[in-house]
């Protein structure tokens, strides 16, 4: 029977135009940010978020009074959860070593670890107030050294979120900006009268969040494109369907646009989710959001094997994977394409997202083909260097040079290290010629 679709999101086309429409928007945004400044993102905040302060940016004793608005239980959760993410990040940061060997006698290569100088840490909050994502960008870019760390969060319901601030603020951030969307992404990537620009870019999105980072790389370095929630459920006769209904419209929530796929090999647990799935929309607080996720982008693919359910799970390369079945371990053996997984009916993927101390900016769109997640080492440029100290080793090393350089033509390049030849090891090499071979005895 093959690979049957119980269920199909949007088709690829329309999802297509979808994303041309948000294309255009963002760059005539960033052009009006561009060309100016602070009056152009008090425009915006004031047109999407109905906010327009004396000053977008929180002074000490703003913070302050905010932080004393959350409660003792609510900060010793928020500790807590930040305190495990560190400590992931942290045994991350020590297993990057810096390097220095010595190959032949008298070359030194090495690399060192050296932290970007500056980023900027979108945290979502508009719908939601993502706590959560201010530990994961901004506490990860303190454990990695960042020098300068800005934070952005859009306003929650007219003002700032007392508990994204005390995360934002505990993890490390130097300046706190209430700016959402586009108009935060600019402002920091940009640069405007009142914010100086950073020089990298993280944190999860809406689409128009991440379609803005996506415009942006290249002026400055993004951690990855990390746009709507998206979540897979890998499972088998092992779970049953209330399982699998929770943890995809547990996701579905995030948004209108927030994929839910599940992939199984069983066709009574695909149609009793479904069936599921219709039950906790008429309970489930969030429904009005959740439900047009689930009709628009929520898919049910039925497998009749597990080698094509491993298949369709690469191919899609969703940001989540949930995996429930009696093979877990060779799902995380044989999976390559996805954000992160959750492995077994214990785990879920909000425990990831919220405590677990693993990072929940992830790759989306298709994107954790080619990269994880954000992590430690994003925020940590790997740069090499190197180092001659004897004569013998430059003239040896240079002999090579000149003439792999004039294999290639670069006489200016041969001729760099023909002069290392000359100098160092007494050897006569005509201007704009190669170097003698000379046997490696010699």
């Amino acid at each position: 029977m093959g690979i049957e679709y119980l269920k199909r999101g949007k088709a690829e086309a329309v999802r297509a135009e979808d994303d041309a429409k948000i294309r255009s928007s963002v760059e005539g945004i960033l052009k009006e940010i561009e060309l100016h400044g602070d009056v152009a993102v008090r425009n915006l905040s004031e047109k999407f978020d109905n906010y327009s302060p004396q000053s977008f940016k929180l002074s000490q004793s703003d913070i302050d009074a905010l932080m004393s608005n959350v409660s003792d239980r609510e900060m010793a959760d928020i500790k807590f959860a930040q305190q495990q993410v560190r400590n992931f990040a942290q045994a991350q940061r020590d297993s990057m070593l810096d390097i220095e060997v010595e190959p032949i006698p008298g070359v030194i290569l090495g690399h060192k670890n050296i932290p970007v100088q500056s980023v900027g840490c979108y945290v979502p909050g508009g719908k939601f107030p993502m706590v959560a994502s201010a530990h994961m960008s901004v506490a990860t870019a303190t454990v990695a050294g960042v020098p300068r760390i800005v934070a952005a969060t859009p306003p929650f319901k007219g003002k700032p979120n007392p508990a994204v601030i005390a995360a934002m603020h505990l993890g490390g951030a130097h300046e706190i900006y209430i700016l959402g969307g586009i108009q935060a992404i600019g402002a920091m990537a940009i640069g405007t009268e009142t914010v100086k620009p950073v020089h990298m870019l993280v944190g999860p999105g809406n689409a128009y969040v991440a379609e803005a980072k996506r415009q942006l790389f290249g002026r400055v370095g993004i951690d990855l494109f990390a746009g709507p929630t998206e979540t897979m459920v890998i499972a088998d006769t092992t779970v049953d369907s209330e399982l699998c209904a929770t943890d995809l419209l547990g996701q579905a929530e995030h948004g209108y646009d927030s994929p839910a796929v599940l992939v199984t090999n069983s066709r009574h647990l695909a149609e009793g989710t479904l069936s599921e799935i219709d039950r906790l929309l008429n309970i489930l607080p969030t429904a009005e959001t959740a439900r047009v996720s689930w009709a628009d982008y929520g898919e049910v693919i039925l497998c009749d094997t597990y080698d094509e359910m491993l298949s369709v799970a690469n191919e899609i390369a969703s940001e989540h994977v949930q995996v429930m079945t009696d093979r877990d371990d060779w799902f995380l053996e044989h999976m390559t394409s996805y954000g992160a997984l959750f492995l077994g009916a214990r785990t879920n993927v909000a425990n990831g997202d919220k405590v677990i101390g693993t990072n929940h900016t992830l790759p989306t769109k298709k994107a954790g083909r080619y990269t994880g997640g954000l992590w430690v080492g994003k925020f940590l440029k790997t740069h090499s260097y190197q180092k001659v100290t004897t004569d013998a080793a430059a003239t040896m090393i240079g002999e090579y040079g000149s003439r792999l350089c004039m294999l290639e033509g670069f006489v200016g390049h041969a001729e760099q290290c023909n002069v290392r030849v000359r100098r160092y090891g007494g050897i006569n090499v005509p201007y704009g010629g190669a170097a003698p071979h000379r046997d490696a005895a010699e």
